[in-house]
């Protein structure tokens, strides 16, 4: 099966592993020093980054696998599910901080400022660095931007403590600590939320956003030969693969069917970045364009309205 991928990122993925690892000890070491929440919180979110970065990589290693005859179309998905994942432990991390931040808003406990502030400083510029490395594939996998959301929530956070332990060093107000940590928990669900939205979409085979399936429809419809297209479906297989399948029907005997698909898959590439097509040319007037046609009436359009 002919397949068009973007190269992987394991050799992106495996260094921001490293240093999230290193960082994730350095940071509940010197959490339980300072008796920091802020920092707690980023180190708790740094044990499930590092295990989201190894969900990462394993599902960019496994997409990278052949398809089979049980598994048509490979293992893209994987990469998707993997995303979702990360998405769901994003919540889970923002509603924990939420629940510490509560107890400690109420009964403020003392801090080590001036170690949080160092640890703090050096989490940052880690947190930068492994999004640096991630930076440049996030684009084309949505796996990869769901362990860059997680870095760059690190770095949030890292950055709310180096905010909180300043606060604290120049007035003494330990609620900062926990206060500064809510508001890395909303941002944390803000992240979150783009990504489950841009996974399930994709599971649920929604058109691609840069897809207008209307103006698709119409330009298929200017291809020369083309009376008319149905039943035109596009959808997203994995980040930056896209699929197409549509019903063509063509004049009687006078064009040549291959030209006729040869403009099609030519415009659905360059037009719409769209390289996987699967296209049923049908004959004016037959059975089988009527049926069609009859169907696409009953209900086939109803998501264009």
């Amino acid at each position: 099966m002919e397949t068009h991928r973007h190269p992987p990122a394991h050799t992106a993925l495996k260094p921001a592993l490293i240093i999230t690892a290193t960082l994730m000890i350095a940071e509940f070491v010197g959490a339980l020093y300072t008796n920091s929440l802020a920092l707690l919180a980023d180190s708790a979110h740094m044990l499930t980054d590092v295990a989201a970065l190894s969900l990462s990589l394993a599902a960019a290693w496994f997409a990278t696998r052949r398809a089979t005859p049980q598994k048509t179309f490979g293992f893209y998905r994987v990469e998707i599910l993997a995303a979702l994942l990360n998405g769901l432990i994003l919540i889970l991390i923002a509603l924990y901080i939420f629940y510490a931040a509560y107890s400690r808003l109420l009964d403020p406990p003392e801090v080590e400022a001036g170690w949080m502030l160092i640890v703090a400083c050096v989490g940052l510029i880690a947190n930068l660095l492994s999004a640096f490395l991630l930076f440049g594939e996030h684009r084309h996998s949505l796996n990869v931007r769901g362990a860059l959301f997680h870095v760059v929530s690190d770095a949030i956070g890292s950055a709310g403590a180096i905010v909180a332990s300043i606060v604290i060093l120049l007035t003494g107000y330990y609620a900062a600590d926990p206060a500064i940590s809510v508001l890395v928990g909303l941002l944390i669900l803000s992240s979150s939320w783009i990504l489950i939205r841009d996974a399930v979409d994709i599971l649920l085979e929604g058109t691609p956003a840069h897809v207008n399936i209307v103006s698709l429809q119409g330009e298929l419809r200017g291809i020369s030969g083309v009376e008319s297209v149905h039943d035109l479906h596009v959808w997203t297989l994995t980040s930056g693969v896209l699929a197409m399948s549509c019903h063509v029907v063509i004049p009687r005997g006078e064009l040549s069917r291959n030209t006729v698909l040869a403009d099609i898959k030519g415009l659905a590439r360059e037009r719409f970045h769209i390289d996987h097509t699967t296209v049923q040319i049908e004959e004016s007037g037959s059975a089988e364009s009527i049926l069609d046609s009859c169907n696409c009436h009953f209900g086939a359009w109803d998501s264009l309205r």
